[in-house]
Order: structure tokens, then C-alpha cells, then sequence
């Protein structure tokens, strides 16, 4: 298993993106020529869907994504992962992971994220064991970088190579080079899983996530919402959508429709959050596509 890492700080507020993006992506094709056998940690989001396009191009059939199917990740992210690595045709596996056989990860407290990711970075070195692999990766970016990441502490201690942020790329230029790749995930939202949305300190369980991937759903399909985030707060439950998307929700008619499809989950009441959904990272500028 490889285990050497490079880490670059993230670029500061001065650096040109788009000037950058040639010579970090020169690097990080150095930096997987040097892997072996790569098995890649695949969500469908934005990073590991980089990676994992650039693993294939420079590896070919030495790089797999492996996706983890579990009560946490909802069906529709699921089956829109595994449709963006078919339309790039890169292989990728599903396995199942049981993070809810863990009590310190229904617990739910501020590490519940180190527990999921020790679930997942187990499964695949058993699987790295089992077939040859020599290396194991995940998309972590520079952004990760400085915040508090219990999944990037699991990685370190599973010694996970990272190389997007070995190579020095942000989470603005690893959209920029998803959009070059012509992935469609290039503007894809941020994502945590289900479990995200239980506040921390109450107990995930299988009912509650549940509770969330449904009404999610039903929110979307009704009103053409693109994000949707279901808080799980007890009886409550919290909606955030995207500022620009509020006003549909507000009219009373459609707030007596919300509030009978939450009812219908098991909640008795509904507050749509005025503040709306924030993505945590900027889209790259039109200008810098090029």
C-alpha cells in the first residue's frame, strides 16, 4: 500500500485559477503515475468524479471508483453517481458498508464522520488486501484543509492518498477542471449524507434517515427544486432550498402541501428556513472555462 504524501497549502486570494489549473493538473498526473493500483473512494460529487476521471485517463484499468451503498446515501445520489462514471465510462464497484453497526457513529456526536469513514476506508483495504491494490485514495481538495474534518483524520490514520490536494487543487479549480472534462457534476452542490441532517447528539437511526431521503425526494419532485435539505429536528422539520427558489415554497396553498407531506413522514410540524440553503464553495466564473 502506498503511503507517502505531499501536502500543499491552499492557494491564497492573489492566485490565477485558471493560470494555475495547467501545472497542478501536470502535477497530479505525476502524482498518479506513481500510485500502482488505485482504488478510489467514489461519491458522485464533484472531487472524487475528478479523480476519478483523471485516474482512468492516466491509469486506465489500474483505477476503480468504489461507491458505498448505505442507509446514508440516498437511492437518487446513488444511481446519478454510477450514471456520471458510466457517461465517462470509468468502472466503478458498489459495496455495502454497515457504519450503522457502530455505536459511536449512530451516536452522533461531532465525529460521527470519523466513524463512517473508518467503515468505509476498512472495507476497502480489505478489498485492497484481497485483490492486489496498491494504493487507496479519496478526494479531499485544499479547501479541506484548516477546518474541522474528522473524515480527513480517518483517512490520515487508514494512510488514504489525497492526491487533488497533494497536487495543490482547490475546490474552484477542481470545478473548472470537471467542467474542461465534461463532467456534468461540474456545479453539482456540495452534499453530506443523510446523516448530516440529524442534529448531533440525537441518535441516527434507519427511520430517520428514512424520514429525511423521502421527504427530500417528494420536495424535489414536486416543486423542481434542484437542493433540498430536510433538517430532522424531533417532530420538526427544518426545509432549506436555495434563496432563489423560497418564494415558490411561501404561498400559503403550497405551505398546507409541505406541511401535509411532512405530516405524512411522521412530523408534525414544518418551518422553511428564510435563510435558505448556502453552498459552501463558489462555481468558477464563465471567464475561466477556457
Amino acid at each position: 500500500m502506498s503511503v507517502t504524501a505531499t501536502f500543499f497549502p491552499r492557494p491564497g486570494p492573489s492566485s490565477s485559477a485558471a493560470q494555475d489549473l495547467p501545472v497542478k493538473r501536470a502535477r497530479l498526473e505525476g502524482i498518479l503515475n506513481g500510485l500502482g493500483r488505485v482504488l478510489i473512494a467514489y461519491s458522485g460529487g464533484v472531487d472524487s468524479a475528478v479523480l476519478l476521471a483523471e485516474a482512468h485517463r492516466v491509469l486506465g484499468s489500474r483505477a476503480c471508483g468504489v461507491i458505498a451503498r448505505s442507509p446514508s446515501l440516498p437511492e437518487r445520489d446513488l444511481a446519478d453517481a454510477l450514471s456520471v462514471a458510466r457517461e465517462g465510462g470509468f468502472p466503478v464497484r458498489v459495496i455495502r458498508t454497515e457504519e450503522m453497526d457502530r455505536a459511536q457513529y449512530r451516536a452522533n456526536r461531532p465525529d460521527r464522520c470519523y466513524h463512517c469513514k473508518t467503515e468505509l476506508f476498512e472495507k476497502l483495504e480489505l478489498l485492497a488486501v484481497d485483490e492486489g491494490w496498491d494504493t487507496l485514495a479519496y478526494g479531499a481538495v485544499t479547501d479541506d484543509l484548516g477546518d474541522v474534518r474528522p473524515g480527513m483524520a480517518a483517512a490520515e490514520r487508514h494512510r488514504i492518498r489525497a492526491p487533488l490536494l497533494e497536487a495543490g487543487l482547490s475546490k474552484l479549480e477542481t470545478r473548472m477542471l470537471a467542467r474542461r472534462l465534461g463532467l456534468r457534476v461540474w456545479d453539482k452542490p456540495q452534499s453530506a449524507c443523510l446523516a448530516s441532517r440529524i442534529p448531533h447528539g440525537s441518535e441516527v437511526t434507519q427511520e430517520k434517515l428514512r424520514q429525511v431521503e423521502l421527504g427530500e425526494n417528494a420536495l424535489k419532485e414536486r416543486f423542481g427544486l434542484r437542493v433540498v435539505r430536510l433538517r430532522h429536528e424531533g417532530l420538526k422539520a427544518r426545509i432549506e432550498v436555495d434563496p432563489a427558489e423560497i418564494a415558490r415554497l411561501l404561498a400559503p396553498e403550497q405551505q398546507e402541501a409541505i406541511l401535509t407531506l411532512v405530516r405524512g413522514l411522521g412530523f408534525s410540524e414544518m418551518e422553511i428556513d428564510p435563510r435558505g440553503y448556502r453552498r459552501a464553495d463558489p462555481l468558477p466564473p464563465n471567464d475561466l472555462e477556457d
